[in-house]
């Protein structure tokens, strides 16, 4: 039977403390206990349905962890204060002083500077390489490897990572496969595909409002608890704790977010044809010039689509910066980092979410200066949109009028 992971969403049903369509929010920082003895199991974790400290759990987290895990097919989940504080804790619960990681070269900045700049500082190495090539990853695994990291759908170059293919190169050499599937939520289920850990920004599409940050790990209910540990849970000691507030608000946008990505979707393959047939290098797993184009299609959720993400390169960070101030200028979406809005976002990585990578590594990696990132929007006359952005990049010489359109034949 195929998996449905909006399905898995809608079939969790929740009451609030006085009968309420939403569970009651536990706005608490600490909880009471009967007896002196059931706190001193619950410290023990061995006390379930207890509650101790809302930095190491809440109601209310524990509701959107429930129904993150429903969503990609795993045991459970760990929400965190933001997807870094999700990343990093669980880059750290599985690696210890000596240990390496191998880690696609095209992820987001903040993983890149993180793995980069930061974990050897604990003596943790990594080796970054093309994702896309399992020969090239194999040969990078050595006796010291723990974790195989990556992007489903890489930022920002879209790459497509072959999940099933690296879950048998990490099976084979005993390492812990961590996908990061930001990007591509309900398209990808990486779990369901051999990934042992997937995480979120729900910061972006999950969220989908951009009013509040937050993270999740998903995984095996061994993980988590070891995630949560008092005495040694990396998620429990650097207090990456999301408030219950904002875990209530994240799980009400959860709801809708099957008809967000469908829509998000619709739209960028709409506007990623039009753009290409205009003459313009782009970059979407829609297309069928895609190089992972169907390696995309034999791993999706096909009625979520290809997602909302898609680039194009208009040659130089000039025309970058020009094209982007005159389409916030007429109102098309917004000169901003992140993603997953209702309002189209574009920005230029290599200046500003992959500004962590040395220019050099940048050039290495197909990054180049002129590429622009579009987080499509949930536009309802996507016609309209794609005609407007047409004639700002007419009006700024990206695009040229095509001769035919000038009555002229060659």
């Amino acid at each position: 039977m195929a998996f449905k992971p909006a399905n898995n969403i809608q079939d969790l049903q929740y009451f609030g403390e006085f009968g309420g369509v939403n569970p009651s929010i536990s706005d608490s920082s600490t909880y009471t206990f009967l007896s002196a003895k059931k706190m001193f199991d619950t410290f023990e974790g061995n006390a379930d349905g207890c509650y101790l400290y809302s930095r190491h759990s809440s109601p209310s987290n524990l509701y959107l962890g429930e129904a993150l895990a429903a969503m990609e097919g795993t045991e459970t989940a760990n929400v965190a204060a933001s997807g870094m504080g999700a990343i990093t804790s669980v880059l750290l619960q599985l690696c210890s002083s000596g240990d390496h990681v191998v880690s696609s070269r095209t992820i987001y900045g903040g993983t890149y500077a993180f793995l980069k700049n930061f974990t050897p500082r604990f003596n943790i190495s990594t080796t970054f390489v093309d994702i896309t090539n399992l020969e090239q990853v194999e040969n990078a695994i050595t006796e010291k490897t723990k974790v195989l990291f990556c992007e489903s759908v890489s930022n920002p170059l879209l790459e497509i990572a072959d999940i099933k293919g690296l879950s048998k190169v990490a099976k084979k050499y005993q390492i812990a496969l961590i996908v990061d599937n930001t990007f591509s939520p309900l398209s990808i289920s990486p779990a369901k595909l051999g990934a042992d850990v997937v995480v979120h920004s729900l910061t972006k599409f999950i969220n989908g409002s951009s009013d509040t940050v937050g993270g999740v790990v998903c995984g095996t209910q061994e993980l988590i608890n070891h995630l949560r540990n008092v005495n040694d849970g990396a998620s429990m000691l650097l207090g990456s704790t999301m408030d219950s507030l904002r875990a209530a608000s994240i799980l009400k946008n959860l709801r809708t977010l099957h008809i967000r990505m469908q829509q998000h979707s619709n739209n960028a393959m709409y506007l990623a044809k039009k753009f290409e047939a205009d003459g313009l290098k782009t970059v979407y797993p829609g297309l069928e010039s895609h190089p992972s184009h169907h390696l995309y299609k034999r791993m999706m959720n096909e009625q979520y689509g290809f997602g909302g993400m898609l680039t194009i390169d208009v040659g130089s960070i000039e025309n970058a910066n020009k094209l982007m101030e005159l389409m916030q200028h007429r109102n098309l979406g917004y000169l901003a980092v992140s993603l997953g809005f209702y309002k189209t976002l574009f920005s230029a990585p290599g200046t500003s979410t992959s500004s962590e990578i040395p220019a050099d590594e940048q050039k290495l990696m197909g990054l180049s200066d002129g590429l622009i990132r579009f987080s499509i929007g949930l536009d309802a006359d996507i016609e309209r949109t794609y005609k407007m952005m047409h004639e700002c990049m007419m009006e700024l010489n990206i695009l040229k009028p095509r001769p035919e359109k000038l009555g002229l034949t060659l």
